[in-house]
Order: C-alpha cells, then sequence, then structure tokens
C-alpha cells in the first residue's frame, strides 16, 4: 500500500482546520460510497499521460467530470461525458443547495480534486470548506491544507501508484 499521509507541510495557513492526511483505500472506499460524487480535473493532467489516464480510469468507474481551465481538451474524446466549467465558478455553484449540478440531478455530497496548481486550487477549497458542507478530497501530487482530506506531497511515480490504490477501491 502507498503512504500518502506523510509530508503534509503547509506554507501558509488559513483558518484553525487543515486537511486530514488520507491513503488511497480510503480514498477509493469514499469515493465509491459517495451519493453524488463529483471529480474536478485541472489541466495540471496534460503534463502526463500516464495522469490522463489515471484520470480516465477513475471517471470510468462512474464518477462524473468537471473539467476545468483547459483539461477538456484531453478528456473530450474520452468517452466520459466531462463538462466543461471554470473552477471558481464551480465553487460559487457548490455552496448553493439549489444547485441542480452540472447533469440537473441535483447537489453533490463528495468533491474529488486533481490536476491542478496548488496555490489556485487551495483558495477554491478554503470558500468550500468555510461555506458548505461538502466533504473534499485532493488526490492531488501536493497537499492541499483546505481540503476536508488529502494526499501528502508525493513524488510523481508515488502519486501514480496511489490512484492506481485508488482505482483498485472504486
Amino acid at each position: 500500500m502507498v503512504d500518502t499521509t506523510k509530508n503534509t507541510q503547509i506554507y501558509a495557513t488559513w483558518g484553525r482546520k487543515t486537511a486530514k492526511p488520507v491513503n488511497p483505500k480510503v480514498a477509493g472506499k469514499m469515493i465509491s460510497k459517495a451519493k453524488r460524487p463529483l471529480m474536478v480535473v485541472g489541466s495540471e493532467i496534460l503534463k502526463d499521460d500516464k495522469l490522463v489516464e489515471k484520470t480516465v480510469a477513475i471517471a470510468k468507474k462512474g464518477v462524473p467530470v468537471a473539467a476545468t481551465g483547459h483539461s477538456i481538451t484531453a478528456l473530450v474524446e474520452k468517452d466520459i461525458g466531462a463538462k466543461y466549467i471554470n473552477v471558481h465558478s464551480l465553487g460559487h455553484y457548490l455552496g448553493d443547495k439549489n444547485w441542480s449540478g452540472l447533469d440537473g440531478k441535483g447537489p453533490y455530497d463528495t468533491i474529488i480534486f486533481i490536476g491542478h496548481k496548488k496555490y489556485y486550487l487551495n483558495q477554491v477549497l478554503a470558500g468550500i470548506k468555510n461555506f458548505t458542507d461538502l466533504k473534499t478530497i485532493a488526490i492531488e501530487r501536493h497537499y492541499m491544507q483546505n481540503a476536508t482530506l488529502s494526499f501528502g506531497n508525493l513524488k510523481p511515480e508515488v502519486h501514480l501508484e496511489a490512484l492506481d490504490e485508488i482505482i483498485e477501491n472504486l
């Protein structure tokens, strides 16, 4: 099992609550038990074809995808039904209990993040953390202190192993 719970060094602090470190098996089980999960994919996945493959594999396990930035270019022809939305707009919509989601089926309960720049995503996560009751799971390569649960800071090859474990447990 890949240990993703170490190296949770933070570079700045926002508030009194920080993300709990999570291992891939637990993250996979939580995602599979969520009633309405949503995976929010950022353009950092475009830096590694293997990361795109892992993201698509998670989506094909039944996790709906919101593509942010230009990540849609890698996902549009993968037959996973990815929908494009700006990550900041999505952060606002997630705070609205009456929002019917990208698919019109109602609000989400668990939001999974992958492929974002740390400094950008942590700001969105701060808003979600402080103004919603949503569970957020950052399966990013870097520790995201404003998520509910997050991997620690990982080397690229360890990150890919961790994503494989998530896929096994979905």
